[in-house]
């Protein structure tokens, strides 16, 4: 409640705070959804408080074509188009807005970030059976596209992969200075509930051990912190989830490490302890991380790029519905924002604003859409009234937002049905899938 409050209130409030600019009559602006339990007058204006807090709403004189008119200049259709396409535009434009303070704030505050995800995207490691090592992609191939989309860091790669599970896709990449091209199907990776494409490479990145207990097999085994990791029994490393489980599967066995000292490799044999059938060495072991810790100006100009960058992605996945290039699947509903939600809340303040801000983005740009009932919609309906240099009729308004209607019930459809699925004992109910 709080998370779509927020959000749908501010996108309310750029109504509203436009229509006042512009001098259209607010009947009610209220914070909350009815039943209303606290309201005062100020002006022409009811403020009020409602007993449901998911979101806000505003009452605007004289909103649609069918409501009887005064003639009074402070109705919405007695103002210009121009004036009009002023108060539909600031809602999209103050969730924008949210998603660039929100996101600013949260890159303020600092963060510990994996140290590939800006670097270039040369293969470390190709998971055995995967679909990359089918398609004879091999560790130091540079991957240049995906799909015709260029990915010059590892972060733009695996986004571009994830978003296109069961699905075959063009990679290419460069091989001691030739360029190939390799047909892969990423397979949803089975880590996540939602649909994630994954290939099987893996950075050439590997988990560094940070402290050593005395007296553990790791200290006994002669392992001390600053050791790189780079295989177990010669199977590659890359994160430090990977060595967890690779220690907890040999309780009692011993295990050959391949670790980087001081610029030379070396093995180390270490046999873990039996804690209750979990192997056990007693180390701390981290990923290669690199700190972030921008300025006030710095987190506002990486707020910006960032949000870009998300927005380019938002309308290549619904450029890939259109096309059928993106799975439906991957699509969340209210189900699965109000699971991630408090997800993120147990997770604290950072991770919730993060969330909020990316919310906050897809709903401003979203609504922005040339479909009809939206608030693109509407702005488009009056550019094609603008270009006929006439206003349609009520009747084809009320098709055109019908057909608006009927499109957002089937993507509502699609998204609530995707979040029910997600639901282990839900989906267990659902044979065919």
């Amino acid at each position: 409640m709080f998370v779509l409050g927020v959000l749908v209130f501010v996108h309310e409030l750029g109504h509203f705070l436009a229509a006042k600019r512009v001098g259209i009559r607010v009947l009610k602006f209220q914070l909350g959804f009815n039943p209303t339990i606290v309201s005062f007058r100020r002006g022409d204006t009811e403020y009020a408080i409602g007993a449901l807090p998911l979101g806000g709403h505003g009452n605007i004189e004289e909103e649609t074509p069918e409501d009887h008119r005064t003639g009074g200049d402070d109705e919405i259709l007695s103002k210009t188009k121009w004036e009009r396409f002023q108060v539909l535009i600031m809602g999209p434009v103050m969730n924008l807005l949210l998603a660039l303070v929100l996101t600013a704030v949260v890159l303020y505050q600092g963060a510990d970030v994996p140290a590939y995800e800006d670097q270039p995207p040369v293969v470390g490691a190709v998971a055995a059976g995967s679909p990359a090592a089918k398609s004879d992609i091999q560790p130091g191939d540079l991957i240049l596209s995906v799909a015709d989309h260029p990915v010059d860091t590892w972060e733009k790669f695996f986004i571009a992969i994830g978003s296109r599970p069961d699905r075959e896709v063009t990679i290419r990449l460069q091989r001691n200075g030739v360029e190939l091209t390799r047909k892969v199907t990423p397979v949803s990776s089975g880590q996540s509930r939602f649909e994630i494409g994954d290939i099987g490479v893996l950075p050439n990145t590997h988990p560094h051990i940070v402290a050593v207990n005395s007296g553990e097999p790791a200290d006994l085994a002669g392992l001390k912190a600053g050791d790189v990791v780079l295989a177990v029994d010669g199977q590659t490393i890359t994160f430090h989830s990977q060595l967890r489980e690779a220690i907890a599967k040999h309780p009692d066995s011993p295990m050959t490490l391949t670790i980087l000292r001081g610029g030379a490799r070396q093995q180390i044999v270490v046999k873990p302890l039996n804690r209750s059938g979990t192997g056990w060495v007693g180390i701390q072991i981290l990923d290669e991380l690199k700190s972030i810790k921008p300025g006030p100006i710095e987190a506002v100009s990486m707020s910006v790029q960032r949000n870009v960058q998300f927005a380019g992605l938002i309308f290549q996945t619904v450029w890939g519905l259109i096309t059928r290039e993106t799975s439906p699947k991957q699509l969340m509903g209210p189900v699965a924002i109000a699971q991630l939600s408090g997800e993120s809340a147990q997770l604290g303040w950072i991770a919730l604003l993060s969330l909020m801000a990316s919310i906050s983005l897809n709903l401003g740009l979203l609504n922005l859409l040339p479909i009809p009932i939206l608030d693109g919609g509407h702005i488009f309906i009056m550019a094609l009234e603008g270009a006929a240099r006439r206003d349609f009729s009520v009747r084809a308004k009320e098709k055109l937002l019908l057909a608006g209607f009927v499109v957002l019930m089937m993507l509502m459809v699609t998204v609530i049905y995707n979040d029910l699925a997600r639901i282990s004992w839900i989906g267990r109910l659902m044979p065919w899938k």
